[in-house]
C-alpha cells in the first residue's frame, strides 16, 4: 500500500462564518457523513504560512524567540510569517521573512517539508524551507513592532536542537518539525535531494 495522503472533500450542506478577524476568520459546516448523517464541523480559516530553517556553514541553525500569548510562553523558532497576498509566491515570502526578522539572505533555497500545523481544527497549511550560504543582508533592519519589538536571535547547533526537541524543552511546530526533518534528509538521500523551491503546493497554489 502506498502511504501518501490524498485531497478529498466530503459534502456541505451549510456553511457559515460567525467571526472574522483581522488575518483569520472561523467557518462552521454542516459536513455529511460516510453514513448519511450530518455533522457539524468549526475550524479556522487561516491563509497559510512560511517559515525558514537557516543553517549556516558551522551547521548552526537561526532562530528567533518571540512571545505567544494564547499558550503564555517565550518560544524559540525558526523565522515565519503568513501568507499575507492571496496567490504569493512562498518562495518570496520566506525570503521576506528571513530578511525581516533575522536580517538575513541566502543564496540556496530548497522546500524541507510541507504541513498541515492542526487539520483537525484549522486549514492553515505551512512550507518550511531548508536556507543555506547565508550573509547578512544589505541595508538597515526591519522596524519591528508588537511581539516582535521583544524578539531575540541566536544561531544554535542542530544536534542542540534535537535533544532539546526529544528532551520537551522546545515546542514550536515549525521548528520541531524543521529540525527533524533536516536530520532525516541528512541522514539519508542529502540535502541535494530536497525538492526545489518553487516545487508546486497544492495545498496553497501560487504563481511563479
Amino acid at each position: 500500500m502506498t502511504i501518501k495522503d490524498t485531497a478529498e472533500e466530503w459534502q456541505v450542506t451549510a456553511t457559515a462564518t460567525p467571526f472574522v478577524g483581522n488575518k483569520t476568520s472561523v467557518r462552521t459546516d454542516d459536513v455529511v457523513m460516510p453514513d448519511g448523517s450530518v455533522s457539524r464541523r468549526d475550524y479556522q480559516v487561516h491563509p497559510g504560512s512560511v517559515a525558514v530553517l537557516a543553517l549556516d556553514d558551522d551547521g548552526r541553525v537561526v532562530l528567533v524567540r518571540q512571545y505567544r500569548h494564547p499558550v503564555r510562553h517565550k518560544l524559540w523558532e525558526i523565522p515565519a510569517g503568513l501568507l499575507d497576498v492571496p496567490g504569493e509566491n512562498p518562495l518570496h515570502a520566506a525570503q521576506r521573512e528571513l530578511y525581516e526578522e533575522a536580517h538575513i539572505k541566502a543564496e540556496d533555497w530548497r522546500v524541507l517539508t510541507d504541513v498541515y500545523t492542526t487539520p483537525g481544527g484549522c486549514d492553515e497549511a505551512v512550507r518550511i524551507f531548508l536556507a543555506r550560504d547565508l550573509a547578512e543582508a544589505e541595508g538597515e533592519r526591519f522596524e519591528v513592532e508588537e511581539e516582535e519589538a521583544d524578539m531575540e536571535i541566536a544561531r544554535v547547533p542542530l544536534d542542540d536542537l534535537v535533544r532539546g526537541v526529544l528532551a520537551g524543552e522546545l515546542h514550536n511546530n515549525c521548528l520541531v518539525v524543521g529540525v527533524l526533518s533536516l536530520t532525516a534528509a541528512l541522514r539519508g538521500e542529502g540535502l541535494d535531494a530536497l525538492r526545489p523551491a518553487e516545487a508546486p503546493w497544492p495545498a496553497r497554489p501560487f504563481t511563479a
